[in-house]
């Protein structure tokens, strides 16, 4: 490559998802759309701690015509990156709803901490020192984000590296949460006195080459919580969301401009319906394994891919099922069951539920219409080897498909604001403010929508802060409120609000292993797929108490992965081949649960084996043992229990008034 052929440079990925994780140990977030990277050893460590998931930085050369040329690496430039991060959550407003849903459903706003007043309210903005870093394999303390503080306590934001070719690493922060005055936890997303170390903020990088200098098209990082659903999607994806404002307002070309391809546009959006049975009670009875609505089935799939006529009443079928986004009726009944930005504010109205965005509507309504055609299933290409051109658009869209599209209140990664037009410069690159100069954080006692949606208002620009400062404060809070099925006597525990993200009822550890029993029959163990555990079980307890027990114990939780293994005795095919498991889990490893003894004996006898080797991932019954004697089934699950990781806390003993 020639320096003159270098018109300009960028930072890809536009906007990159670091996550939180208590443990050194990290993995690298995924540089493809669809495609969750599993950590050698599994997504915890050998203590039980969660890894940090790592957001990882490049840079790209384009010519005049705005062609990508080539990535950059220290074979070729000098890399200088400088990235500057903040955390202004206790500082900004507090979270009513989205300021997008127009005049009459838009909740105004008060600051939070709205007692702290003046000049006093920059000591809730954690804004550590801006950080360099040139080279590779540059790890030291010097990179720290540390140096920030809430009032007068440090708080620790994360910290940067390079690998082997000078691409820049992003390592979130520990997930922490306190109050810096002992004020108690009173809500979902508003506790004041309190703090967390998410954070965001703007990557830049200058690029020497030959001699010729260039200022790369800045980026932007957030920090989130971690991934509790390891490989599983939202039925409508953020990457879905900003894709339908960049298709509809802002010219970047429809995929399916030229036709909509089944395995593409359409099978997607059903398989993640269908994955989410992992993570949800309801649904797996709607969409799960054995449902008449399984669209993962080879045979339903079968029908539905297939563009001729004799398919079409089941095209129809499905079609008609799914939420009209243009529609202002009420129709709880329509899919996807998930809670929409109005609910918890209003009651029976069309933005009390979920829909799918406009373009996927659209392409389903094609579908539906017998206008497509079948396509191919999607495969898996390395990054690698993918052109320059295949690399921009993957690192474009991986870190946003992996978080969630909805609903937004506030969410889970990123929010509302992300379908303001007025947030980004372009498709998936966003507005940035110069570097050093800090975002607004006063927009007067009370942020209207009108104030929030002007040209010269908080969604206009971007900078340190501006991103995360909407969510909830702490994190814990939020995610241990939004769950499922708040309606009182419905049949199934749905609608749910994130549950790819925040589990609500899983599959567990000890069900999975009982799954594959090959000695017990096909019944009692299809017994064991369809018994579903609450995913907060182990912290349930009143509201409030809750929401305490998320800061202090969210790393013991369960993470949701993907397990393949041949099922025994499996020749009519009700039992699934791949499971999305609850792994990791490490409460109460000190007490042996006399219930599971109870079905090693009741499932088996004397000659029974139940076989564990294969499971790679902390195991809460644990890996490379043998049951053998049922009699001695008890004392063995305490001895197993006894060499795993120990949790800070034994299992509480509900009362009456708390069930």
């Amino acid at each position: 490559m020639k320096t003159n052929d270098i018109n300009y440079v960028a930072v890809y990925p536009p906007i990159g998802i670091a996550r939180i994780g208590n443990s050194p140990e990290h993995f690298l977030a995924s540089d493809l759309p669809g495609v969750s990277e599993v950590p050698k050893g599994g997504y915890k460590d050998s203590l039980g701690r969660v890894k940090k998931e790592v957001a990882r930085f490049r840079v790209y050369a384009f010519n005049k015509e705005g062609e990508v040329i080539e990535e950059l690496t220290v074979n070729e430039a000098r890399i200088e990156w400088r990235v500057e991060v903040a955390n202004v959550k206790a500082a900004w407003y507090e979270f009513n709803n989205a300021l997008d849903l127009g005049k009459k459903y838009a909740i105004p706003s008060i600051h939070r901490n709205n007692d702290v007043k003046g000049g006093y309210r920059e000591q809730l903005a954690i804004k550590p020192s801006p950080k360099s870093i040139s080279g590779k394999n540059i790890n030291d303390d010097k990179h720290n984000f540390d140096d920030g503080k809430f009032y007068d306590a440090n708080v620790d934001l994360g910290h940067l590296q390079t690998d082997n070719e000078g691409r820049l690493l992003f390592f979130a922060g520990d997930g922490d949460a306190q109050s810096y005055n002992n004020q108690p936890i009173t809500t979902f997303a508003n506790n004041n006195g309190w703090h967390d170390d998410t954070c965001d903020g703007v990557i830049r990088a200058t690029v020497h080459i030959n001699g010729n200098e260039f200022e790369a098209k800045p980026a932007m990082i957030a920090v989130t919580p971690p991934n509790f659903g390891q490989g599983l999607y939202g039925v409508v994806t953020m990457n879905d969301v900003v894709q339908n404002l960049f298709i509809t307002e802002m010219g970047y070309p429809n995929p399916s401009e030229n036709g909509v391809e089944f395995w593409r546009d359409i099978y997607p959006i059903l398989e993640r319906m269908t994955n989410t049975q992992w993570v949800n009670q309801g649904f797996y009875m709607l969409f799960g394994k054995n449902s008449p609505s399984d669209f993962t089935n080879p045979d339903i799939l079968n029908i539905l891919k297939n563009p001729d006529a004799s398919s079409k009443s089941a095209r129809v079928r499905v079609f008609e099922w799914f939420r009209d986004p243009k529609s202002t009726e009420y129709t709880p009944a329509k899919v996807p069951p998930f809670y929409g930005d109005g609910f918890g504010n209003y009651e029976k109205i069309a933005l009390d539920d979920l829909p799918i965005t406009v373009i996927q509507y659209n392409r389903l309504e094609q579908w539906m219409l017998g206008d497509f055609i079948t396509g191919t299933p999607k495969k898996i290409i390395p990054f690698e080897k993918l052109s320059p051109a295949e690399q921009i658009n993957s690192l474009n869209q991986a870190p946003l498909e992996d978080c969630l599209g909805g609903p937004f209140h506030p969410g889970i990664e990123l929010t509302w604001t992300m379908r303001v037009k007025n947030m980004w410069k372009e498709p998936y690159r966003l507005n940035v403010l110069p570097e050093g100069e800090p975002i607004q954080l006063d927009f007067g006692a009370i942020l209207t929508p009108e104030i929030a949606l002007a040209k010269d208002g908080p969604c206009s620009v971007n900078g340190p802060g501006s991103l995360t400062r909407w969510m909830g404060v702490p994190w814990q809070t939020d995610e241990a409120s939004c769950l499922s099925g708040y309606t009182v006597s419905t049949y199934l525990p749905l609608p749910s609000f994130w549950a790819a993200r925040v589990p609500n009822q899983v599959f567990a550890e000890d069900g999975y292993l009982r799954l594959q029993a090959g000695n017990v029959n096909t019944a009692q163990r299809l017994k064991h797929l369809d018994y579903r555990q609450d995913w907060l079980r182990d912290i349930e307890a009143d509201h409030l108490k809750r929401l305490e027990n998320m800061v202090e114990e969210w790393n013991h939780l369960g993470i949701i992965t993907k397990q393949e293994k041949p099922i025994s005795n499996n020749e009519e095919g009700y039992l699934p081949e791949v499971s999305w498991v609850e792994m990791g889990r490490n409460f109460d490893k000190e007490d042996p649960d006399p219930t599971f003894a109870q079905v090693l004996y009741a499932e088996g006898d004397k000659d029974c084996v139940i076989k564990v080797d294969e499971i790679d991932d902390i195991s809460i019954v644990g890996s490379k043992y043998l049951v053998e004697n049922l009699k001695d089934a008890e004392e063995k699950v305490a001895d197993i229990r006894a060499e795993a990781p120990q949790s800070t806390r034994k299992r509480r003993t509900m009362r009456r008034d708390e069930r």
